[in-house]
């Protein structure tokens, strides 16, 4: 497919490997926004003529975001993207538990998650951050070894955004289902790229970004399960059936929407596209590098997610290296005087020395072989070139 990813008129893009980041907004998601700017900007809630459209926009995206899933239009909620849902879906459980409380996570969730968490401690919220093996994983046995009497939630996410690793989530949900516990998980990074259907993962909660897959920023999307009770997080007048008070952002839901409707169209393909673009990048690398290290899980992983340690090199010197060719993004921070590792690393216990030249690349839909090729051509060149100087 040809990359639609462009910059000035002059010229195109460095060669976009950062899709886990964000991604461009697909042409089909820009036009089928496009009326509800103009002329079709009516309230959703009006019951003038001027309303109908947008209230018919907004079921019409929430059946294509419910298609995806696997789950009924009506336990979908539009959000202003994965962060709302996941604050939505956590400080929604632990408000209706009335009682305090004691949630479960792992210590490789996004910010998303670990910063909710941190904020709920502040009014007697008990958290257990889990522990991951060396690929990222965490253990189902630790789950069920950190329930508590008074655990109301389990949260864990379905594919880790910086190494790509899949938790065992239908393993986890079992285990909650077993102990009458309610699962969220936050799946910003799968929905699109792999089957994120809620019943055969077992979740109850299931958070969604519109930017991670060919949406607007700005959007996203939480899963309920019918029958669970959970806390408005935004009071007002009523919308989205009473969960989510405000006038709905028409637009972007519908944008939202067909974006879920085209990856529904060809998930399989797509996910076996982005694999074999990911192999042929490390393919690529490996054969002008033999000391590269991947990190996170070899086999169950996303399929467009590839981490790799380069010995010897700081992320940020290589990355400066490549920014006029390539778009990628490092695992670690480095500053005057100290490197900032992420904790996404530091829980997999990767060594410092080999976290410090991590750098995750990210391919997409509109990834092709020539970039592939040019891509790994320049990396090895200029890898070569730093440890020769």
């Amino acid at each position: 497919m040809e990359n639609q990813i462009r910059n000035e008129p002059s010229g195109p893009n460095p060669i976009y490997l950062d899709y886990n980041g964000t991604t461009p907004v697909a042409p089909e998601v820009v036009d089928a926004m496009q009326p509800f700017f103009a002329p079709e900007f009516g309230n959703p809630s009006s019951s003038h003529a001027y309303g109908q459209a947008p209230r018919e926009a907004l079921t019409r995206a929430r059946q294509q975001v419910a298609g995806l899933l696997g789950c009924e239009p009506e336990d979908v909620l539009f959000t202003s993207g994965g962060t709302e849902s996941n604050n939505h879906a956590l400080k929604g459980i632990v408000m209706t538990a009335h009682r305090g409380g004691h949630v479960i996570t792992s210590a490789v969730e996004h910010p998303a998650i670990l910063e909710v968490c941190r904020f709920m401690g502040r009014f007697g919220i008990d958290t257990t951050y889990l522990p991951v093996d060396r690929t990222g994983m965490v253990d189902p046995q630790a789950v069920k070894n950190a329930i508590r009497s008074d655990t109301v939630l389990i949260s864990i996410m379905h594919a880790n955004n910086e190494v790509g690793t899949l938790e065992p989530i239908e393993a986890i949900a079992a285990i909650a289902r077993e102990h009458g516990i309610p699962l969220h998980t936050d799946a910003a990074q799968s929905v699109g790229k792999m089957a994120t259907r809620v019943d055969d993962l077992g979740v109850d909660l299931l958070s969604i970004a519109g930017h991670k897959l060919y949406a607007p920023k700005g959007v996203g999307a939480l899963y309920v399960r019918p029958g669970l009770r959970l806390e408005n997080f935004c009071h007002g007048a009523g919308q989205e059936k009473g969960r989510r008070g405000g006038t709905e952002n028409v637009a972007l839901s519908v944008g939202l929407g067909m974006a879920c409707a085209m990856a529904a169209r060809n998930l399989d393909e797509a996910s076996a596209r982005m694999r074999a673009m990911r192999e042929r990048l490390h393919k690529g690398l490996a054969a002008g590098l033999d000391d590269l290290e991947l990190n996170g899980h070899r086999v169950d992983r996303l399929p467009n997610t590839l981490s790799l340690s380069f010995p010897g090199l700081a992320a940020d010197r290589l990355l400066n290296a490549i920014h006029d060719d390539i778009a990628a993004s490092a695992g670690a921070a480095c500053h005057a005087d100290s490197v900032t590792i992420s904790h996404v690393l530091s829980a997999m216990q990767v060594p410092a020395e080999r976290a410090k030249g991590t750098v995750r690349f990210s391919v997409g839909k509109f990834t092709t072989k020539e970039e592939i090729d040019r891509a790994a051509a320049v990396i090895v060149a200029a890898v070569k070139r730093l440890r020769a100087a």
